[in-house]
C-alpha cells in the first residue's frame, strides 16, 4: 500500500470522528437547552405573572434555576441532559420570583401594552 493512500484514509477516519463528535456535542447542547426551556416553562406556570422574553426567558430561567437549585438543594432526583429536574424547577421558581419582584420594583423590561398619548 502506498503511504499517500494510507494517509488519506487516516484523514477520512479522523474527519468522520470529529464530525460525529461535533454532531453529538451540538445535539447535547440542544437537548440541554430544550430541557432547560421546559423547566423554565414549568416555573413560569407556577409563579404568578410572566417571565419576560417568552421561551428565551424561560430557557434562561431554567438554566440559571438549575444552577441555583443545585447549589441550594444538591442533586436530588432525576437528571436529564445534565439538568437535575427537581432542584432545577425549585431554582427556576426562585429565579422567576426574583424576576417578578424586580419587575414590580421597576427594574428590568416593562410589559408591552397599548401606549396612550396625551
Amino acid at each position: 500500500m502506498p503511504f499517500g493512500f494510507l494517509l488519506v484514509m487516516l484523514l477520512i477516519v479522523a474527519a468522520l470522528v470529529v464530525g460525529i463528535w461535533a454532531t453529538f456535542s451540538v445535539f447535547g447542547v440542544l437537548v440541554t437547552l430544550a430541557i432547560a426551556a421546559v423547566v423554565g416553562w414549568i416555573a413560569d406556570q407556577i409563579v404568578p405573572g410572566r417571565l419576560p422574553y417568552g421561551w428565551a426567558g424561560a430557557m434562561v430561567a431554567g438554566l440559571l434555576g438549575s444552577w441555583v437549585g443545585s447549589l441550594l438543594f444538591g442533586h436530588v432526583g432525576p437528571t436529564v441532559a445534565r439538568i437535575p429536574i427537581i432542584p432545577g424547577i425549585l431554582g427556576a421558581v426562585l429565579v422567576a420570583l426574583v424576576v417578578q419582584f424586580l419587575m414590580k420594583r421597576g427594574i428590568g423590561p416593562r410589559p408591552r401594552g397599548p401606549e396612550t398619548r396625551a
